[in-house]
């Protein structure tokens, strides 16, 4: 398939073919929300913890004698049954994350770029290159690529351009090798610069 070239002042400079495999596949909602939920579970901190029994600070003295009083027998407040006790079978500190077949990543990452093809939310960049500045950018983009714009560029992402997009909350810049199916289905606009559908294209190939 054949996508229009611009540069960022919206002109037309050229075409290029982009593969029907990677941008024209099959767009797959039950591997695109196993995908994000993957990606997800990884950035969790796992830090939540709730004391067991052990951890409670108390005393372990017997709340009152074992027999005589018709209550149940009791050995500590530190109980799980009783109010400031540990708590049983609480959250601990773990890794979320979860094992993902390289397949199923990368069938995600088609069908998340398939995705903005089809709804007619990719744009294809010349390049990046501009003068650095963010109020020069934000007139050159304005409303044409979308509310947010995710920007992919090659190997690297070129300078001037991410500094001028760093004071512009509505635009996040990543490298090729940081595509990623969660930050695509994120933004309302995709935007790969001529450097990063080579890259995707290889990475997704090998």
């Amino acid at each position: 398939m054949k996508a229009d070239i611009i540069n960022l002042d919206a002109k037309s400079v050229g075409s290029v073919e982009l593969s029907d495999t990677i941008f024209g596949a099959e767009v797959r909602g039950d591997i695109l929300q196993r995908v994000v939920r993957w990606q997800l579970a990884k950035r969790q901190a796992g830090t939540h913890k709730a004391k067991i029994r052990p951890e409670v600070h108390g005393t372990t003295k017997k709340p009152f004698r074992q027999k005589g009083t018709g209550s149940a027998r009791q050995g500590s407040r530190k109980s799980t049954q009783h109010r400031g006790g540990g708590i049983i079978f609480g959250p601990v500190v773990r890794s979320h994350a979860h094992d993902l077949p390289k397949k199923i990543r990368r069938l995600g990452l088609m069908s998340a770029l398939s995705s903005k093809a089809k709804d007619g939310k990719l744009i294809v960049l010349d390049t990046l290159a501009g003068d650095g500045k963010t109020k020069a950018l934000a007139a050159q983009l304005g409303a044409r690529f979308g509310k947010t714009m995710l920007v992919i560029d090659g190997d690297t992402v070129e300078q001037t351009f991410a500094q001028a997009a760093n004071n512009l909350r509505a635009i996040n810049v990543l490298p090729a090798i940081g595509a990623n199916v969660y930050d695509i289905l994120n933004h309302e606009t995709l935007v790969l610069t001529r450097a990063a559908v080579e890259k995707l294209e290889a990475r997704i190939n090998g």
